[in-house]
């Protein structure tokens, strides 16, 4: 695809993901020049295209728009692209520049351009009566633009600086071709299916109220799942030789201060007073597990030290951000943190892949592998940041596990190893992590003694499994559309009667379920058994319905129903007690 840079020159994109921004941004333009024809007294600030497609923030004064609206804002878009205007780059000097916004109104624009240099050259693209100032590349024509919709509209303030005044947000998607667009909406449609909001509601495992903004309660079949996750994890972290911790929920600023975390992370921490100092509410579990290591002397025959904790953390999240479990302000960490020699920091980094590879191959998850370097506001000397860049990106190759770069990512105290999950729908999430830290020792003088009876300076990793539990729980509940695995499913079993003549028979096989620490629900309900059955399958997602009707009784059988393949089997009671307990005992 041709495309045409500020220097006049049009050239074929340099590649599929040059082409797709290419695209974004020129459908940001059109959308913003139907805005303009539609609402003449628009004012725009900026319109750029971004991984999940295009938005324009516009100031629209007293407007507010309906759906309706932005119906006909993408009607007008469409006219736009049939008009096949000609998209022209032109470069005019700053003053030259900030002359033309102002004759044409664009006070935005003109605050933009006056936080530019001096001697800026500013580039400018032109469609018909359009004119925008911006770097491009753009497509040639109007035309080029093949398939887009536009999604929704959000609040955005100016800069997004909540001193300054709210714009409105109006977001598009566009692809190359009509049926990547199709396919995208189809993706779309599928995740409002999966919304674990809305499933979380049907199934009873968490609710959401407004007396506590992005602090989660998880109801009873909720902490089933989440319990039944930790076993999980303390499981596998006893076999790798993990020990457990737990550390205060409040700790005295000080500690924040020696750790960093004050400089560089305050305006997310939650304080208090107490006693007339300020105390903060952990964000993160790391310095707390600082101060455990540093309780006694160590030896470097206890290196490595493997310390965990299922640590209660709370971070100051925008309320416009909060989002289900996704984005919370109270979460679960499963934390470790580990603490080395150096000459260790190569297995210990490959063990900590391992185990993670372990979890999510058990949850039916592909992965990829992000390598995040120092990033601007870090803490630290150079050489102690290239060590540990060096030492992560050594256990990466030494695995042959493929990576990317993500420069400038990194925590404040180290780089970092991002795990981004793959679900079933194709999404991506980060969850895992791991982090290779000099400093935090340093700040808190750290120490061991070595074979000559020397001090020495460990190294510290800290890492996490599933990252937050209670998004992992979100995750998981996606990427299943709450049909969990039989192991981690709240309810197991329900016990369906077709009638009270089998009620007594029915309530055994429910009490057997029960003695086999199956997690069993009985419905005796006066209920049409096909209205009990699509309850069972549909709304809770139950793995197995056991039917008990007059013949099952009369016979000592069972009927069960496999939620996923939707067959129904006659065995003995025995035999599926025999085959649901396998299941369980195996995490299938």
């Amino acid at each position: 695809m041709k495309v045409i840079y500020n220097n006049g020159v049009a050239q074929e994109c340099a590649n599929p993901d040059e082409e797709l921004h290419v695209i974004r941004h020129t459908a940001a333009h059109i959308m913003a020049q139907a805005i303009g024809r539609l609402y003449p007294d628009a004012k725009f600030a900026y319109g750029p295209a971004n991984e999940k497609g295009f938005y324009y923030d516009v100031d629209l004064g007293d407007v507010k728009l309906s759906d309706e609206d932005l119906q006909a804002i993408e009607k007008e878009m469409r006219k736009i692209v049939k008009e096949n205007l000609p998209i022209k780059p032109s470069i005019l000097p700053r003053e030259e520049a900030i002359a033309l916004m102002e004759s044409r109104g664009e006070k935005y624009k003109v605050e933009h351009i006056a936080d530019l240099p001096d001697d800026a050259q500013i580039s400018f693209y032109t469609q018909g009566e359009y004119v925008d100032m911006c770097v491009g590349p753009h497509l040639c024509y109007t035309k080029a633009l093949k398939a887009f919709k536009v999604m929704g509209q959000s609040g955005a303030y100016w800069k997004n600086d909540k001193n300054n005044k709210m714009l409105t947000r109006i977001k598009g998607i566009a692809f190359r071709t009509q049926q990547e667009l199709n396919d995208y909406l189809k993706l779309l449609e599928e995740a409002e299916r999966r919304d674990h909001r809305k499933i979380g509601r049907e199934m009873g495992l968490f609710m959401l109220c407004d007396e506590a903004p992005g602090f989660p309660f998880f109801l009873p079949k909720g902490m089933i799942v989440k319990n039944t996750l930790i076993d999980y994890w303390r499981e596998i972290h006893t076999r790798e030789n993990y020990v457990e911790v737990q550390t205060p929920l409040i700790m005295n600023r000080h500690l924040w201060e020696t750790s960093g975390h004050w400089d560089h992370y305050k305006d997310n921490m939650y304080s208090t007073i107490i006693d007339e100092e300020t105390y903060c509410v952990k964000p993160m579990n790391c310095p707390g597990g600082v101060m455990v290591y540093r309780e006694k002397p160590h030896s470097y025959r206890e290196l490595p030290m493997r310390v965990g904790e299922l640590g209660l953390v709370h971070r100051h999240e925008l309320k416009g951000a909060l989002h289900g479990l996704f984005r919370v302000r109270c979460f679960t960490q499963d934390d470790a943190h580990i603490f080395m020699r150096r000459e260790q920091i190569a297995d210990e980094i490959i063990g900590v892949v391992h185990l993670i590879n372990e979890v999510y191959e058990k949850f039916g998850f592909k992965y990829s592998v992000e390598l995040s370097t120092r990033p601007e506001d870090s803490m630290g000397s150079d050489e102690d940041w290239e060590a540990a860049t060096e030492g992560l990106k050594a256990a990466l190759e030494k695995l042959g596990l493929p990576y990317t770069i993500n420069e400038g990512d990194g925590a404040f105290y180290g780089p970092k190893i991002d795990f981004h999950l793959e679900d079933s729908i194709g999404r991506t999430w980060q969850c895992g992590t791991i982090q290779l830290d000099f400093q935090m020792p340093i700040n808190f003088e750290l120490e061991y003694t070595d074979e000559k009876g020397e001090k020495q300076r460990p190294i510290m990793v800290h890492r996490v499994c599933f990252g937050s539990i209670e998004r992992f729980i979100g995750v998981l509940t996606e990427h299943y559309a709450g049909k969990f695995p039989v192991w981690l499913a709240p309810t197991q079993a329900k016990v369906l009667l077709v009638s009270e003549k089998c009620a007594e028979y029915g309530k055994g096989v429910y009490e057997a379920l029960r003695a086999a620490k199956v997690r069993v629900e009985l419905d005796d309900r006066n209920e049409k058994i096909g209205y009990m059955i699509r309850e069972a399958q549909v709304v809770d997602r139950v793995p197995y319905m056991v039917i008990i009707g007059q013949k099952e009784a009369e016979e000592g059988t069972v009927s069960v129903r496999n939620r996923d393949t939707g067959a129904t089997d006659t065995m003995t009671l025995d035999e599926f007690v025999a085959k649901i307990t396998s299941e369980i005992k195996e995490r299938k």
